[in-house]
């Protein structure tokens, strides 16, 4: 038996050999199917990773609150008791931060850099799971009395400072406010606070940022890290009361703020996108049945063609099943040959415009190998016609035909 299907497998290589471009042009439809489903697929996969990458930067069970436009068409800022408020009143609050930012110019060394500088402490350090990579991060001391040092983004770090010299100690300037670098963040990419590049950013103390760059007392926006034993929605609808009560907001009227939960964001990204890439897998998938359907096609011409080749094997004592065997060995190797260059292909594909929108590189076997079998399936069923007809043959018709 092992030798029967052995033998098979060789004369189903040599047949397609024989017809080389042909075999080619009838497997691009499983090619271009094969290779489409799996690059959507392991796109999508790093598409999801980058969301999920660039929310988890903004912290883990984080609300973010910033105000809008009320009914008097003005935008009220938060103040310090706002903070204070929520810290002791909100059950399952972790951590309770306010912040302001600002533009300005980075100076250094005759080098110098846009970006923006923020006011925070280490409240907001903890709440949004900023990391330091190099340095320290405030002291008491430092934050009470609105001292000039700064933390860097990695972006301001390599525009104005020397590369591979590290800039602990170093005196910048932020527009005329001089400044002392004591660390350096990690990378955490876009988002964080309203329309910013967390890594295109400078942080100072709170206070400093408010005395030298805003002006005021005045909170853009606050974060709240979370305990997640407590349901979200539940301290959701405890903050929009207390902030609603303390910013005197009358019944019926609209909040003249929003509130943003990443978990929430997270979850509904995660399901767009896995249902966008499933969506355009699907559509990918019907070249498959389009690549099947033209395996069923030439199986049937290559019938015809060897008509009176299928007569003399039967004639010579050749069995049915063996003659349908034959056909359908040729199918499923023409389905798994392809599968295997869009396998190819896709990696290729895959690799290359991942690195074009700039996200990760997800290999995914499981695809793969999924890719493959139905490949394979592809030819068992579109193929199983074409060998069922040839094995149905009349010998002594067949013999006779031209």
């Amino acid at each position: 038996m092992l030798r029967m299907f052995a033998a098979t497998l060789l004369l189903a290589f040599r047949e397609i050999r024989r017809h080389l471009l042909r075999s080619f042009l009838t497997t691009l439809g499983i090619i271009i199917g094969v290779a489409a489903v799996i690059t959507m697929v392991t796109l999508g996969n790093g598409v999801t990773a980058s969301i999920r990458d660039q929310i988890s930067s903004l912290g883990s069970n984080v609300f973010i609150v910033f105000p809008l436009r009320g009914d008097r068409e003005v935008i009220r800022p938060f103040e310090e008791e706002d903070i204070e408020a929520v810290a002791k009143q909100i059950a399952g609050a972790q951590e309770v931060a306010g912040s302001v930012s600002a533009s300005t110019t980075a100076f250094h060394n005759g080098a110098d850099w846009t970006t923006s500088v923020q006011g925070a402490n280490n409240t907001f350090l903890r709440a949004q799971s900023i990391e330091i990579e190099e340095g320290r991060p405030f002291t008491r001391e430092e934050e009470s009395a609105g001292k000039n040092v700064c933390l860097l983004g990695p972006k301001v770090r390599d525009a104005i400072f020397v590369p591979d010299a590290s800039p602990l100690g170093e005196e910048m300037r932020l527009g005329g406010v001089s400044c002392t670098v004591i660390g350096v963040l990690a990378e955490r990419g876009q988002g964080g606070g309203p329309n910013q590049d967390q890594d295109n950013t400078v942080l100072m103390p709170l206070k400093t940022v408010q005395r030298r760059f805003t002006g005021s007392d005045d909170l853009q926006y606050f974060v709240i890290k979370y305990d997640s034993a407590y349901s979200s929605s539940a301290i959701q609808d405890s903050l929009v009361e207390l902030l609603r009560e303390r910013r005197l907001l009358q019944e019926g009227a609209d909040n003249d703020f929003n509130i943003i939960d990443t978990a929430q964001v997270n979850q509904a990204l995660g399901a767009a996108t896995g249902a966008l890439t499933a969506m355009v897998a699907v559509i990918a998938g019907i070249s498959l049945l389009v690549g099947g359907i033209g395996i069923m096609n030439i199986m049937l011409v290559s019938v015809t063609e060897r008509t009176r080749e299928i007569g003399i094997r039967l004639a010579i004592g050749a069995l049915a099943r063996e003659v349908r065997l034959q056909f359908l060995t040729e199918a499923v190797v023409l389905c798994c040959l392809g599968g295997l260059v869009g396998i190819a292909l896709a990696f290729a594909l895959s690799y290359s415009l991942a690195s074009v929108i700039d996200v990760p590189f997800i290999f995914s076997p499981m695809i793969n190998l999924a890719s493959f079998l139905f490949s394979a399936v592809m030819g068992i069923v579109f193929g199983y016609y074409p060998a069922a007809r040839a094995s149905r043959l009349d010998p002594i018709d067949a013999l006779r035909h031209e």
